[in-house]
Parts: structure tokens; sequence; C-alpha cells
């Protein structure tokens, strides 16, 4: 499945400082439990790409 593909699975997705100074992506579907944990800089540039790619859907958006 690729970033495209549309898809039924529903999930959940948390996002909160761990007590290490981590931030953490919990992520959780159909039984399926991932925490995904960055140092604070990675986690700034994983924001950065999300409001990137926020602006870019933006723009495909006005175009239909």
């Amino acid at each position: 499945m690729g970033i495209n593909s549309e898809s039924d699975v529903a999930g959940n997705l948390q996002i909160g400082p761990t007590t290490e100074g981590m931030v953490r992506l919990y992520v959780e579907a159909d039984g399926v439990e991932l925490p995904f944990d960055f140092d604070p800089e990675e986690a700034e540039e994983i924001a950065e790409e999300i409001r990137a790619a926020a602006v870019a859907a933006r723009g495909m958006s006005k175009k239909r």
C-alpha cells in the first residue's frame, strides 16, 4: 500500500513527550501498537514535513 492508496483501516494517533525527553508518535490500528520515539530535533523536522505536506495538499484541493 502506498501513501496515495485509500484504506478502510481506522487508527488512532497520539503524540506527546516521554519521560526520557523524547517525542513519541504512538499509532494503534487493528490491534497493532507502534510507538515511534524521536529526539526533539527529529520531531521538529517531522513537523516541518507535515506542514509542507499540508500546504501542498491545500494547493491540490484548490485545483479541483
